[in-house]
């Protein structure tokens, strides 16, 4: 669990500090993240997640690779970050370096990296896993080390915040919270969603 976000102006003064430290040349503040999946696929599905959180890492074991074999094309993931910086020491830097892979093209496979290796999450694993992942390891640190990614993140936590959650991972069906977090619940939500679109005529 986390409180609410209180120190959203102390912070983001922090990041414009920090970033102005490094070379920001070549680096963007925006995030270029995708979703996973086609863009005709008529579920969405969204995390809210941390990357340090081992109830994320089971999830992505036991919930998301099921659902993906499971739906193929119908579904698609969204992945929306809620680092719990208090409890997680290296989540919210996790977070920045995963819109850092994503602006080298590698998101998902950063997700996948993470997830699969959680344990040994921390700063210079951060940068053994982009040059496994074959990124620009110079470029991947400087935006890392920026913090230029900050702002992104932290209006994703904004975000979540607005719509309820306050435990990762949480998630959301066409925008609809799934109250359980197992394959059973998740299912039966997308199916729904299938059921009602079969049923609408052309």
């Amino acid at each position: 669990m986390r409180s609410p976000h209180r120190f959203a102006l102390v912070v983001l003064s922090t990041l414009s500090f920090a970033a102005c430290g490094v070379d920001t040349t070549g680096l963007s503040a925006s995030s270029s993240r995708p979703m996973k999946g086609p863009e005709t696929a008529l579920v969405t599905v969204t995390e809210f997640g941390d990357f340090q959180c081992p109830a994320c890492g089971s999830a992505y074991t036991l919930i998301n690779l099921p659902l993906e074999k499971k739906y193929g094309e119908k579904i698609r993931f969204a992945f929306t970050h809620f680092p719990l910086r208090t409890i997680h020491e290296h989540a919210y830097e996790a977070a920045q370096a995963s819109e850092c892979a994503a602006d080298q093209g590698k998101f998902w496979e950063f997700v996948d990296l993470d997830y699969k290796n959680q344990k040994d999450l921390n700063s210079e694993t951060l940068r053994t896993w982009a040059s496994a992942l074959g990124l620009d390891v110079a470029l991947f640190d400087r935006c890392v080390r920026s913090e230029i990614k900050g702002e992104t993140v932290m209006a994703d936590e904004a975000e979540g915040e607005k719509m309820g959650v306050s435990s990762t991972p949480s998630y959301f069906v066409n925008g609809q919270r799934v109250p359980v977090n197992n394959l059973e619940a998740l299912s039966a939500a997308i199916d729904v969603v299938l059921k009602q679109a079969k049923n609408v005529p052309l």
